[in-house]
């Protein structure tokens, strides 16, 4: 059986995918949305975010900011 920290990761990370494939807007926030909710069950258990450290703030709107930003840049 899967641990709840290992399915919200997991889950995170795959959301994060989804949004980066999003055709519309709209899909994209709504997976965004659904990054927060497994990063807030993350913190709730005191697990560390998958997406901490320097490139990666731990709020999925900050980190596709963030993304984007860099992508522009490169």
């Amino acid at each position: 059986m899967e641990t709840d920290i290992r399915y919200y990761r997991r889950r995170a990370c795959e959301e994060m995918s989804a949004a980066s494939r999003a055709v519309t807007p709209q899909a994209r926030e709504r997976r965004l949305f659904l990054v927060n909710v497994y990063l807030d069950r993350l913190k709730a258990l005191n697990a560390p975010s998958p997406f901490d450290d320097e490139m990666h703030p731990a709020s999925a709107f900050a980190w596709a900011h963030v993304q984007r930003a860099h992508s522009e840049h490169a």
